[in-house]
This record gives structure tokens, sequence and C-alpha cells, in this order.
């Protein structure tokens, strides 16, 4: 595995020069694992869910409907699957070759016009708007901040495309690698057990700046789990 191959590469290094510090740990920690807001204190807070979707959404076509979208005074939430949204730029993991369902194009694009890059940029994916719900009535846009939690790991993201107007559960490549997730489009993501939330009236500019993100997920995630 990955950690186990840098553990070694590391102790080979520390024979060949025995005055060489070892690594940080903090250097092989995810992500997703490294906030200052707990998994479990985001999740305290969206145990209720008082729904604001007129209806229920899929996971996947085929699927039966049975993820409402949930909403507080400051966010809306929901609990889904994660799938693989590799659309926006070609990049080495992300392409028509690595992914058939490949699309150039995203809902929502950076401050140079480009389309974003779902292998550097974490983002989720939005339903479409429908009579079931409309994202833009609930105070989001492209460019909302979201917490996306998996387990103990909480990724933070922007939203970045919009989907399906029927179907609820889906992230970019950089998101499902910072949640310890497979990302690769045909084969990774998890079935169940992803926790959503975007924050009302909130947005990043210019989307594609991660560390503005990461800064103010942190912010109002911390404003969230007390309450305020």
């Amino acid at each position: 595995m990955r950690l186990q191959t840098l553990t070694l590469a590391t102790a080979g290094a520390a024979l060949l020069a025995p005055t060489a510090l070892p690594t940080p740990a903090a250097s092989l920690t995810a992500p997703g694992a490294r906030h200052r807001i707990a998994a479990t204190d985001l999740l305290a807070r969206v145990r209720d869910c008082a729904q604001i979707s007129k209806g229920r959404y899929r996971t996947d076509a085929g699927t039966a409907a049975t993820v409402p979208v949930c909403g507080t005074d400051q966010a809306v939430f929901w609990e889904a699957d994660l799938d693989i949204d590799c659309d926006g730029q070609v990049t080495a993991h992300c392409n028509r070759a690595a992914d058939p369902a490949f699309s150039a194009a995203t809902a929502f694009q950076q401050s140079d016009g480009r389309h974003l890059n779902a292998e550097k940029l974490p983002y989720v994916v939005v339903p479409g708007p429908s009579s079931r719900w409309d994202y833009r009535a609930s105070g989001i846009r492209g460019g909302a901040v979201a917490a996306v939690i998996y387990k103990d790991r909480v990724q933070y993201a922007v939203v970045g495309d919009t989907g399906p107007g029927d179907i609820i559960g889906e992230a970019s490549y950089a998101t499902a690698k910072g949640l310890g997730v497979n990302p690769d489009p045909l084969v990774g993501g998890v079935p169940s057990g992803v926790t959503y939330i975007v924050f009302k009236d909130t947005v990043v500019k210019p989307i594609e700046d991660q560390d503005a993100a990461e800064s103010e997920g942190e912010r109002l995630a911390a404003l969230f789990t007390a309450g305020g």
C-alpha cells in the first residue's frame, strides 16, 4: 500500500544517511483527516432531518428514491453514496479513456473561464433544479462552501457541478481522494455513508481557490457545530 511504500522508503533513506531526520508524521496525513472540526461534531448537528425537498432522490438510476434534502438556518444537507465526477478539464485520471461518461464541461467555471479540474479541485455535485428542490432557492450557488464527511474524515469543497434532477450523491475525483475513497470514475466511490453539508449564502472566489475553501470551511464548520 502507499503508506507502507513511503515508510520503507523513509527507512531506506535513514540507512543511507543516518543523520537525516525522519519524515514528519503530518506529511502522511490525508487531507480530509487534518481538520480542527471533527467529523463527529459535524454529524451531531445533522442527526435530525427537517426535510426541505418536495420528495426524495435516487442515488443511482434505477434505484428507489430514498434520500431527502434536509435544512437548517445555516445549511442544507443529505446522506447518500459517493459517485465520482471526473468532468471538466482533461487530466491524467479524468478523460474519455478513463471515464466513458466523461464530459469536458462543468456547470460552473474557473475565474479564467475554463471548466473545473476534478482531479485537483474538491467539489460536490448538486441535483439540477426541479420541482423536487431548487438549490438556488436555498441560498446555494456555484462556489458555495461544502463539508463532505465519510467515516472520520472531513473534506471541504465547493459546489462545482450539477447533475440529474432526480439523483444525488456525487463529488469530484479530488474530493473522494481527500476522504480516502477510491477516486477511480469506473470502479471507485462508496455505496453509502457519505454526508454532504452545503453552507447557505456562501461563495469562494475564485472558485478554484482550494485554500480559501479550506479556511472558510473550517470557519463555517466551527459556527455550525457551535449552533451559531
